[in-house]
């Protein structure tokens, strides 16, 4: 399971710290960190509004024969918002550690 997480985000390259994070980098990491925040209310507004189009689909009574798209979009709803999770605390992991590693004199 993992194995299949991580070829799905783009995680391969890492961050290389050569230089002591001086108040311009630290900064960068900050606006980095608000932007993944941010990027993970998208994902969770993105699958809000599909589960709220799914049950629309469901409550529809003229069109019973396409009620299986209500529950493939609400199926949806809820890997969008796994996926955004997921990739949060992906990047969050990976700006943690380039914010903890120690700094070589």
């Amino acid at each position: 399971m993992k194995r299949i997480v991580r070829s799905l985000l783009p995680m391969n390259n890492q961050f290389v710290q050569k230089e002591p994070i001086i108040m311009r980098d630290y900064l960068a990491l900050e606006r980095t960190r608000l932007a993944n925040e941010r990027t993970l209310m998208a994902y969770v507004r993105t699958a809000l509004y599909l589960l709220i189009g799914g049950i629309a689909f469901l409550q529809m009574r003229d069109f019973e024969h396409i009620r299986w798209f209500g529950l493939v979009i609400i199926i949806l709803s809820f890997l969008m918002a796994l996926f955004g999770v997921i990739r949060f605390f992906a990047i969050k992991k990976r700006l943690h550690q380039y914010y903890n590693k120690p700094e070589n004199n």
